[in-house]
């Protein structure tokens, strides 16, 4: 995602010590963000900071609902997201040792954006499957649904007794 200029922290003027930010997140963010998954929301964001003189501490919260569509209806569902992202970026040192949570800015940076690190707190909040509750789908698609459902027992493979009687089998 490209990083938009709202999400930007002037961390040059601030003093060490804990910081404090907020950000909406509407649909401009999301719209930036460029992916299908969302189709908007309103979601608020707490960035805590915590500066020192070799690195930056940051602390993201997000919370709020998002547009997404059901993955067993494909209808529109506002879903509420909560999650939590810790984020942390040096000062000094060697750009090749970054990783996952510790991100090494260049000698002469002045702010950071966390568009990105938003982003990626937002995305990871997601359940892995989106559903709606319980008989809230839409009723056209869970008749249709369930009219395509199949309902036999299952057949045991032949395969498996065989290994059954393998185990009581005494040598």
């Amino acid at each position: 995602m490209d990083p938009l200029k709202d999400h930007t922290i002037q961390f040059s003027g601030l003093k060490d010590g804990a910081h404090e930010f907020q950000f909406e997140l509407g649909d401009d963010f999301f719209a930036a963000a460029g992916e299908e998954e969302f189709e908007g929301g309103r979601v608020n964001v707490l960035v805590n900071l915590h500066k020192s003189a070799t690195m930056l501490v940051t602390n993201i919260h997000v919370e709020g609902p998002v547009s997404v569509r059901c993955d067993h209806c494909n209808a529109p569902m506002d879903l509420v997201v909560k999650g939590d992202q810790r984020q942390i970026f040096q000062l000094h040192g060697d750009p090749s040792e970054d990783d996952d949570e510790l991100v090494t800015l260049e000698p002469a940076a002045h702010s950071i954006n966390l568009t990105h690190y938003i982003y990626e707190c937002l995305r990871l909040s997601l359940p892995a499957r989106k559903v709606h509750p319980a008989g809230q789908c839409d009723p056209e698609v869970e008749k249709a649904l369930g009219d395509l459902a199949v309902e036999h027992e299952p057949v045991p493979d032949p395969r498996w007794d065989a290994l059954k009687q393998l185990k009581t089998k005494r040598p």
